[in-house]
């Protein structure tokens, strides 16, 4: 079963596409945005990924998910389940392809560490951004279950390297 995306190699367009994302997003969150940040793979560079853009939206109590749905949806987002309490995720396609997720997590969550730490980490470090991306291309070949296979089978690298930070 494919992944959402192929993975292919790093695309110096990517942060520019952030970029932009971002400037349609934040007017959207108002002052209950915090922090708003460029994660995942595509946030590397030259590390191999889903050409999916990720973003972070960091949120104070107050702000509502409910409240801004229908804002996403204007600009081609769709609801996905949520991935914890706390931490909702929208999904953009166009034309058939997935471009965009939407992590929206509620200020002191824990993922938005793991996330940054594991991001900033692969950054400073070529020789663990290279076996990161080897797991990638090995899991995508290998992979029959879809996505959730998939980030199943990385999350033991990932759990290892932010281990060792602490």
């Amino acid at each position: 079963m494919p992944l959402t995306s192929p993975i292919r190699p790093y695309d110096p367009r990517w942060p520019q596409e952030y970029a932009s994302e971002e400037v349609r997003l934040r007017p959207i969150f108002g002052t209950a945005l915090v922090e708003i940040h460029h994660v995942g793979s595509t946030a590397v560079p030259e590390l191999a990924a889903k050409g999916e853009i990720d973003i972070l939206a960091v949120i104070n109590p107050g702000g509502t998910v409910e409240d801004w749905t229908r804002s996403f949806e204007g600009l081609g987002y769709r609801r996905g389940g949520d991935l914890s309490q706390d931490h909702h995720f929208f999904k953009r396609d166009v034309a058939g392809v997935r471009t965009h997720k939407l992590h929206i997590c509620l200020k002191g969550h824990a993922q938005i560490a793991r996330m940054l730490r594991f991001r900033d980490h692969l950054r400073r470090h070529p020789a663990d951004r290279m076996r990161y991306q080897e797991l990638k291309l090995k899991l995508e070949l290998e992979n029959t279950g879809g996505i959730q296979e998939y980030l199943a089978a990385k999350d033991p690298f990932i759990c290892a390297i932010l281990a060792g930070l602490d």
